[in-house]
């Protein structure tokens, strides 16, 4: 059950955390595309990769900072249903390219991200 709590605070900090940085990066980009998701999975991704090599492949982090880091905080950071939605209200305006562009590049973005994060997770 403690396990449970500290998995449910690091999703309320993440949520919060994806609110205002994804709304800040929208406001700052405009509504053409939609940089606030795109820049919060990307970063999300980051941090999962970077966080998952310094637990599981240097075990530098504890499994309960895992569950509240990983499960919890980024769990509650990164945003694949508002990503989803997001692709299906492009496709629905025509904006085909637009929401294949999106589509792969958050893919490439995700996964280049986690990548990125195993690298410099098992490089510390």
């Amino acid at each position: 059950m403690r396990a449970a709590l500290w998995v449910a605070l690091g999703g309320a900090i993440g949520s919060v955390a994806r609110w205002l940085l994804s709304g800040a990066v929208q406001r700052w980009a405009g509504n053409s595309f939609p940089w606030g998701t795109f820049t919060v999975n990307a970063i999300g991704s980051l941090l999962v990769g970077a966080l998952a090599a310094l637990a599981l492949e240097r075990a530098l982090i504890s499994p309960a900072a895992r569950q509240f880091l990983i499960v919890g905080v980024l769990g509650g950071f990164t945003t694949f249903s508002a990503f989803s939605y997001e692709a299906v209200a492009l496709l629905r305006e025509g904006q085909w390219w637009t929401a294949a562009g999106y589509v792969g590049g958050s893919v490439t973005a995700g996964l280049g991200g986690a990548m990125l994060g195993v690298a410099v997770g098992l490089r510390l």
